[in-house]
Formats: C-alpha cells, structure tokens, sequence
C-alpha cells in the first residue's frame, strides 16, 4: 500500500462522464495501492472535494457542460484547490490539446485508451511529487512559524531557535551534536586570530566574532531536504545522487532567506545565509553552487569551508573512519590556494593546536 501521509493512502479523484473509463481507471488505480474515487460530473467532483481533498485529480478533457479544461481553470482559481495535480485525460493528444492543458495548470497528460504501465508511472510520479510538496511546504510553515515567534522576543532567543533547527540536521549522524559546537567553537577562534592579521582586522570585528560562532552551525541546514538514503550513503554516490547532495547550499540559503525576510533583520542572519550558500566555493572557483573564486567568496564562508573540512575529516563519517591529526592537516595542505584561502590557512596552521577537536576530546 502506498502512502502519502501517514499511514493514509493516496486518493485520487476520477472525473470522466463515460463509466467504462472510470471502471478501467478505478481498478488501475486499487491495483497500485491508492484510492479511487470516480465521478461523472463537475458537480459530483466538487462534492467530493468537499468532503475530503484529493492528493491527485484524473480529469477528462470532453465533458458535457463544462469541459476537463474549464474545470481545471476553475481549481486552480480556488486557492483551496489550486495546488492539488491535475492530468489530463483524453483522447484527444494533440500539441495544441496539450499545451493548452499545460498552460492552464495540468502537469501531465495521458490518451485514452489507457495503458497500465504508462498510467502506473505517471501516477506514481505525481504523487510524489506532491508528497514532496506538501512535506517542504509543511516544513516551511512550521519553521516560520516557530522562529518567527521566538524572534519576538529577543534577540537570544532567534539564535536558540535557529540552532535547534541546525541541531536537527546532524541529529542523524551525529547525535551528540559535537561536530556543530566544534564548528561554531572553532571559527570563533580563528576568526579571533584573523583580527591580528592587517588584511583581516577591519573586517572582523567582534560582532563578527560572535555571530559567525552560531552562524556557522546553520551551515549544512540544507541537508534537512537531501534523502537520507543519499546523505547517509556509505557506497560511492552516483551522479545522480552527487548532483542532489550539491543542492543543500541553495536550499539552505532559501529557507534562510525566507526567514530573513519575514523576521526581524540582524547581520547575524545575513552571515549564515552567506555562510550556508557559498560553504562549498573553493579558492580556485572549482566548487559550488556559483563557481566563485578567491575573495569574490565571503569571508564568513571561506572561515567556515576551512573548519568544516578539518572537522569532518576528525571525526568517523558513515563512509569511512576518521583521519589521525597529521593526516588531516596534510590533506588540508594540499589544499592551500586551491580550495582554500592562503592567508586564511597560514593563521590555521599556526593556531590548529588550539582548535578543538575529536582527537582532543
């Protein structure tokens, strides 16, 4: 039985005034574990969404009275129902047909007469989708809801919410949470030794200091979207895969973004959106999501990409076992100037023994 929510199973709304169809689309439909729900008329389909929303709705284009395409026009006006999938169904399959359902909000489109195979992927791609959909839209509205109610309050309390959310990224792989306070710890210290630096001392301020300590844990807030069967994967990643764990900087910059701009505005939140998009650029503009390079890549972020990688590779990862101190500081050698910043690495390097670390646990 397949699930969309809970243990609920979807249920999918047929609309089509000839019976034969809605038998063949009803049984369909069973056999792949969801719920059907036939009806002949435009008048029956909104009395079912009245008693209970679709997850996914079958609508056929040639109806008497008000067509498949008039009746998607009319749902996606109703911001009650305007996010719920619609394919169309029909026999009439040409480009103008289609694009005409496309443009009025159908996702897909599936001729008549009906094959099992065809219907069964489309189906289950839809409602995925759609799960999908709900679940970060869910998301979303509890995220906003809860920091924007703590950042009433006080300043304090933004950054208690904001690291809980970070808290729940790494809960997963690591539950005591050690790998954020040490990254949050540690980039306070480097940035305290980078104010002795001329090429740095104007910039970071102690301000600065304070807000990257917990800027920094939102880091890889991201990952909150990434399947845990990709993140947690102990083989070698796909592509496919590689290219789904290069979106958590994008992803993790949105939703801060949208917190940013719903909440109280503070530098503290500016930082960790710089800090969760660009934490992966590399000094030689070899990284990702932009491709920027040396000093076009903020500072907080370049902070960061160096402490994150000397944690990382001081602590076991579900792929393999963690580094010796010397290990990890010779891979980050052969990374001056390419990955990282220089001049950032050389205060590193001079400081490490101060930084905390599993191996100093």
């Amino acid at each position: 039985m397949t699930n969309t929510s809970g243990n609920e199973s979807a249920n999918i709304l047929i609309v089509d005034d000839v019976p034969a169809n809605l038998v063949i689309l009803s049984e369909m439909i069973k056999e792949l574990g969801y719920v059907p729900r036939p009806v002949t008329s435009v008048k029956q389909a909104q009395a079912a969404i009245e008693k209970k929303m679709p997850n996914l709705i079958l609508l056929d284009v040639s109806m008497p009275d008000i067509t498949g395409f008039e009746y998607c026009a009319m749902l996606k006006a109703d911001v009650k129902t305007r996010d719920i999938p619609i394919i169309f169904i029909s026999a009439l399959d040409s480009l103008d047909d289609k694009v005409k359902g496309f443009k009025l909000g159908g996702v897909d489109y599936i001729a008549k007469p009906f094959e099992k195979a065809e219907v069964t992927v489309r189906l289950a791609t839809h409602l995925k989708i759609y799960r999908m959909q709900q679940e970060l839209e869910s998301y979303n509205r509890r995220l906003h809801k809860m920091v924007n109610d703590q950042m009433l309050l006080v300043a304090e309390e933004q950054k208690n919410i904001l690291h809980a959310l970070a808290n729940l990224v790494e809960a997963k792989e690591d539950p005591t949470g050690s790998h954020l306070r040490m990254v949050g710890t540690n980039c306070r210290l480097l940035a305290i030794s980078l104010q002795f630096s001329p090429k740095f001392d104007k910039e970071i301020t102690s301000s600065f200091v304070d807000e990257i300590e917990l800027a920094s844990q939102l880091h890889d807030i991201g990952f909150i979207a990434i399947k845990d069967t990709v993140q947690y994967k102990q083989e070698k990643l796909t592509p496919e895969e590689w290219d789904e764990i290069k979106t958590h900087p994008v992803i993790g910059a949105k939703h801060l973004e949208d917190i940013y701009q719903q909440s109280t505005k503070n530098d503290f939140m500016r930082m960790a959106i710089d800090i969760a998009r660009y934490h992966h650029e590399k000094w030689d503009g070899s990284g990702y999501p932009e491709g920027l390079s040396g000093e076009d890549i903020p500072l907080p972020a370049r902070i960061v990409k160096i402490i994150d990688c000397f944690d990382a590779l001081n602590r076991d990862r579900c792929y393999r076992p963690a580094y010796s101190m010397e290990e990890s500081l010779s891979i980050m050698k052969e990374g001056i100037g390419t990955e990282f910043d220089p001049e950032i690495m050389d205060i590193f390097m001079k400081i490490q023994k101060q930084l905390k670390s599993e191996h100093s646990e």
